[in-house]
């Protein structure tokens, strides 16, 4: 029989929503906020000359920025005041999670509940400004040695970095306050909102290809109904878990016993999330950055590298496959601590049946995080090459990724769990009250 839990999430239909004050409240702010974002994504830094630096970034779309500029919706091609996007603050929030494993301050923090996540934030944001410095002073030193600033200088310069700087930040800011205050992680919307935002373009082309007859109608049918299908696995095996069954002794707490209880240790068969994908593909698009910065770009071992790397090419396939197989398992081993896990199961009673407690425990929980994990590395491998066969097949760039697709269908399913659960939150204050109201009435019946 389903609980009433799960009577509740079977009956939520988003007409609930209109009842739901404090639902809507949050959503309007998250929309809010997510356009405020796709503003400042028109607003160019000051001091630039447009049409060099659009030039200037045609030749360089193939490398990292043509993949910055897919997170952006846009801003980097434009030079916008939001050009360096959450970027620096993902990158920092990584590094600090790196960094939580090896250093045991940090890993004390992280133990120490709400007051060392807050601690743990700080130290995150202060190494956001000082990856926005370094990025947004790199970019000014760029668009100063391309001939794309108006006046360079000094003054150019300085306004650069501060504008990037101040837009990072405010960027930041922004994604703190739709957590709170919104639905959904913050940091990940706005990537998904830019994301989303290139989504038409994307499609725009690829009919005016089917148009010129560059692309036949038949491939344009067969890519929409491959990134429709791909789209219900990716939702699949996001949901899929490895749940292992943990048993809870009885226990005499005072003058009571309490009866053994059964749980379940869950884990997911993705741990690593869209990190490896997006470190493989940054990795993979250095050589093209690099070369195109060059300026011998067409001679010497630089450009053969290159043109061994591009897209569709054999050895680019496999070092991409290569490199999230590898990232996946090592950003597991980062985030998912199963010695960790085994003592506090024992430290609560739990255990496994048949698995002793300890060590033992640690290396079965681990067995199966590494198999489970590998299912996890390929699933990741064929979602993103998916989309690079079709691209190479069709001689031709169809605008999106299998990381794009990982990244809108993840952050969408959060997203509507998230607003599910005040729905159901919302649905249990209605029935207590309810409950409340006929309570009242019996007694005064009764009285």
């Amino acid at each position: 029989m389903a609980s009433a839990a799960e009577q509740l999430a079977a009956n939520l239909n988003f007409g609930a929503i209109a009842k739901a004050d404090e639902l809507k409240k949050r959503i309007w702010f998250t929309l809010g906020a997510l356009v405020v974002f796709r503003l400042g994504t028109y607003i160019p830094i000051p001091g630039i000359d447009p049409e060099q630096f659009a030039r200037n970034f045609q030749q360089q779309a193939g490398g990292v920025l043509g993949l910055f500029n897919m997170f952006s919706g846009g801003a980097v091609e434009r030079m916008a005041i939001f050009a360096l996007n959450i970027m620096p603050y993902i990158s920092a929030s990584i590094i600090i999670q790196l960094l939580t494993s090896v250093i045991p301050s940090l890993e004390t923090l992280k133990k120490e509940g709400e007051s060392g996540r807050k601690v743990i934030n700080q130290y995150t944001r202060y190494l956001t400004v000082v990856l926005a410095l370094v990025q947004s002073w790199g970019i000014a030193v760029g668009l100063q040695g391309s001939s794309a600033a108006i006046d360079p200088g000094p003054f150019f310069l300085a306004s650069t970095v501060i504008t990037l700087t101040g837009g990072t930040l405010f960027l930041m800011w922004i994604g703190e306050q739709i957590t709170s205050r919104g639905i959904g992680n913050g940091s990940s919307l706005i990537i998904f909102a830019g994301i989303v935002a290139h989504l038409p373009t994307a499609i725009i082309g690829a009919l005016e290809l089917s148009r010129t007859g560059a692309l036949s109608s038949a491939v344009i049918l067969g890519v929409g109904v491959a990134a429709i299908g791909l789209v219900y696995f990716i939702v699949f095996m996001e949901r899929a878990q490895r749940r292992l069954l943990i048993n809870y002794p009885k226990r005499q707490v005072g003058n009571r016993m309490y009866e053994g209880q059964t749980s379940f240790l869950p884990l997911k068969l993705n741990t690593s999330g869209v990190i490896p994908p997006i470190f493989a593909s940054s990795l993979l698009l250095l050589p093209a950055t690099v070369a195109s910065f060059s300026a011998n770009q067409g001679t010497g071992v630089l450009a053969t590298v290159t043109t061994y790397l591009g897209h569709g090419r054999p050895l680019y396939m496999a070092l991409y496959a290569a490199l999230i197989i590898f990232f996946a398992f090592f950003y597991t081993a980062v985030v998912f601590n199963p010695q960790e896990t085994a003592d506090n199961l024992k430290k609560h009673g739990g255990f496994i049946p048949g698995i002793r407690p300890g060590e033992r425990t640690a290396a079965f929980i681990d067995k199966v995080l590494t198999r489970i994990t590998l299912i996890g590395a390929l699933y990741l491998t064929f979602v993103c090459l998916v989309p690079e066969i079709i691209a190479s097949y069709a001689s031709a760039s169809l605008g999106f990724g299998g990381t794009s697709l990982l990244i809108v269908v993840s952050v969408t399913m959060d997203t509507v769990a998230q607003i599910h659960g005040h729905l159901m939150a919302h649905q249990y204050e209605g029935l207590v009250k309810k409950a409340k109201l006929r309570g009242a009435s019996t007694t005064q019946r009764r009285r």
